[in-house]
């Protein structure tokens, strides 16, 4: 099907996932096109971001945001394109980012939609650095980890969209930055071409140990995407008055039941109350979408001054996005992960 055709490909949630989801938990379907009526436009989505958020919509577990509710499309922030308007201050043609979700076509009253103008640059990566997973780095490390000239930051998940971008900014605040992420390839290239002073491998029989051995002064600020055994090595080495910005926990998403072994609830909080180690968790544009302004005029600077650096990996075709996002959620992604819908 090509998107001149009366119809339009949607990916549903078929059914939800009990611990890991499979295809068949996501189901693509072909539907009617929609057609825009008075004070709407009809987008076309060009690219689809897939971002580690949606697996928690896939569940009826309380939240801070609605389930999608079974046999609805997918949620999903995108670049789209529109096709017609009768908005003022949207024409044909412009590129905008909305949340059209997992299909090809959508009608908009033009709530909560940017008009990113007739000719972006790189239009993409409004769904990546200069989206929500840069928005979303900045305003955890500067508003709740705060970090000081000479302190050690450690970030978790160190080559993807948030972390590679926390790492980064933290080196432009003359911090010390050791990241953690899957594989000697990814530890590579956050040193060599992020900056970073140290990236460990999380599958490293030893990671704890090298861990240690990195931060030899304390950590001073842990910027938390993963959970799990880095959490658990990362506890032990926090300096007093350290900081933890829970941006995600992607080791758990799929996680039935707490995990085995003996309840180390009380060692945890035991540490937290001792070292006075602040933990804040944060949900981006509830908490700080009045800054947004601020970080795109610092990180718009900080790019075209080729200070951040920025890996964008795009797989081709609708369909393919089921099995994208299920390879995201096991750490197969190497930068943001972005599916391009239309032939733009």
């Amino acid at each position: 099907m090509t998107q001149t055709e009366p119809k339009q490909r949607q990916i549903v949630l078929a059914e939800r996932p009990n611990g890991e989801p499979t295809e068949k938990h996501l189901r693509l379907i072909e539907a009617e096109r929609p057609l825009a009526g008075a004070h709407q436009m009809l987008l076309r989505t060009e690219f689809l971001s897939l971002d580690p958020y949606m697996r928690g919509r896939m569940s009826d577990a309380p939240s801070y945001a609605a389930p999608v509710e079974v046999g609805a499309v997918m949620v999903g922030g995108t670049v789209a394109r529109v096709v017609t308007s009768q908005i003022k201050g949207f024409a044909p043609g412009d590129w905008v980012l909305s949340f059209n979700g997992w299909q090809e076509y959508a009608v908009s009253d033009g709530q909560g939609v940017t008009n990113l103008g007739q000719s972006p640059v790189h239009p993409s990566w409004a769904l990546g650095i200069l989206g929500m997973p840069g928005f979303t780095a900045w305003a955890g490390l500067t508003q709740i980890g705060a970090p000081k000239a000479g302190e050690t930051i450690v970030v978790a998940a160190a080559t993807g969209p948030v972390g590679a971008t926390v790492g980064q900014i933290g080196k432009l605040l003359g911090c010390r930055v050791v990241g953690v992420a899957g594989g000697a390839e990814k530890c590579a290239y956050a040193v060599s071409e992020l900056g970073f002073d140290h990236c460990i491998d999380h599958k490293a029989p030893d990671f704890a140990h090298q861990l240690n051995a990195a931060c030899q002064d304390g950590i001073d600020v842990y910027f938390e995407n993963v959970g799990g055994k880095v959490l658990d090595a990362v506890i032990p080495l926090l300096n007093p008055n350290a900081r933890m910005p829970v941006c995600g926990l992607v080791s758990q998403y799929n996680a039935t039941a707490l995990p085995f072994g003996p309840d180390r609830m009380n060692w945890l909080m035991g540490q937290i109350l001792r070292k006075k180690i602040k933990v804040q968790g944060f949900i981006i544009f509830d908490d700080f979408g009045h800054l947004y302004a601020e970080f795109a005029k610092a990180m718009n600077a900080w790019i075209e001054a080729g200070k951040i650096k920025y890996r964008e990996e795009i797989i081709d075709g609708l369909e393919n996005a089921p099995a994208a996002f299920i390879g995201l959620l096991k750490g197969e992604n190497f930068g943001k992960r972005v599916i391009r819908v239309g032939q733009n």
